[in-house]
């Protein structure tokens, strides 16, 4: 049904060990995307927001063991303790992945035409013939120019922006429910971050998938999401549909964030408003908010405990005892 998630995730909470350490980069969680809606979840380096997308479907670092509890449900099917066998089986069918560096993504000595094949060949069982045909169509539909020619070139042979194309076509090769950008955009200068960003919002929209975008740059959001987590130190500091947060963010980390981004009026050479501090290191414990220190509306009662992702106003969800309680005193 179309009011039902394809993605829900209610109370997520991830843990990594290693052998020399542990750390929760994922603490308590909730967000949903449905069928046609893009989620932007955003957040400095570090907040866990790739890690909350990515642990779900097994794809951590060999030597991390990876510890879920809550829910994660694709297509109300739970994803949390699913044999590896199983998840597997989800990874390029029902979720695609565009990752940071598409250099790193494609394999150096293998043709383009081919590696997006054989993603058809697998999830589509399609014969070798119509899965080249099917790497036609894709490569037409990222928008590349002379799709023949480019199938018979590999990796090296392509600019970036192109690189990313592929990638993208890769990731819909297998007809994906969900499609999962991390940092789709961050290898790429300015002009061509612009034309991925359309090129994804236009293909999201067209084959109707839902699509999760990770990104750290709340610039690249307004144009692409319908609804946005902004995450701080393992945990959602808002949530709530991008209009409404954009216009009015209630959390001072958003509205730090939104500070943050150039605007057209600056003069040259003017100084940058970034985020005093640095977010804390998420293996060292801390109590209350984890943003008191860098944070300019403050109070004592903020270092008393973390403050729970209470709803403001509408479908707007804030994590402030300030904003949601007004000033408290100790």
């Amino acid at each position: 049904m179309r009011n039902e998630p394809l993605l829900s995730v209610s109370n997520l909470t991830v843990n990594l060990l290693t052998a020399k350490s542990a750390v929760r980069p994922v603490d308590g969680v909730s967000y949903s995307v449905r069928q046609g809606e893009c989620l932007a979840i955003v957040g400095e380096s570090g907040s866990g927001k790739t890690v909350m997308n990515f642990a779900p479907l097994g794809l951590m670092p060999t030597g991390v063991t990876t510890m879920l509890s809550g829910s994660v449900k694709l297509e109300g099917r739970e994803l949390i303790g699913l044999p590896e066998a199983e998840i597997q089986k989800l990874r390029g069918k029902s979720v695609g992945f565009i990752f940071q560096d598409p250099m790193s993504a494609l394999n150096p000595v293998r043709r383009i035409g081919r590696q997006i094949a054989e993603m058809a060949e697998l999830h589509l069982n399609m014969t070798p013939k119509a899965a080249e045909a099917r790497a036609l169509e894709l490569v037409k539909l990222v928008g590349i120019s002379d799709p023949a020619a480019r199938l018979r070139q590999y990796p090296h042979e392509l600019s970036g922006g192109l690189r990313q194309r592929v990638v993208i076509a890769i990731a819909l090769a297998g007809e994906p429910k969900l499609l999962i950008a991390d940092e789709p955009t961050t290898a790429l200068d300015v002009t061509v971050q612009a034309q991925i960003l359309r090129l994804l919002k236009d293909v999201q929209k067209r084959l109707n998938m839902a699509m999760v975008l990770i990104t750290h740059d709340m610039g690249v959001v307004a144009g692409a999401a319908d609804n946005i987590v902004v995450m701080y130190a393992a945990r959602a500091a808002e949530r709530g549909p991008v209009d409404t947060v954009l216009v009015n963010p209630r959390h001072p980390y958003t509205r730090g964030l939104i500070n943050a981004i150039p605007r057209r009026e600056d003069p040259v050479g003017a100084e940058f408003r970034g985020l005093p501090g640095l977010p804390p290191a998420l293996a060292a414990p801390f109590k209350g908010c984890a943003f008191t220190p860098r944070c300019d509306m403050a109070v004592p009662a903020c270092s008393l405990a973390r403050p729970p992702l209470e709803q403001v106003d509408g479908n707007v969800f804030v994590a402030c005892p300030v904003v949601n309680h007004g000033k408290v005193a100790a």
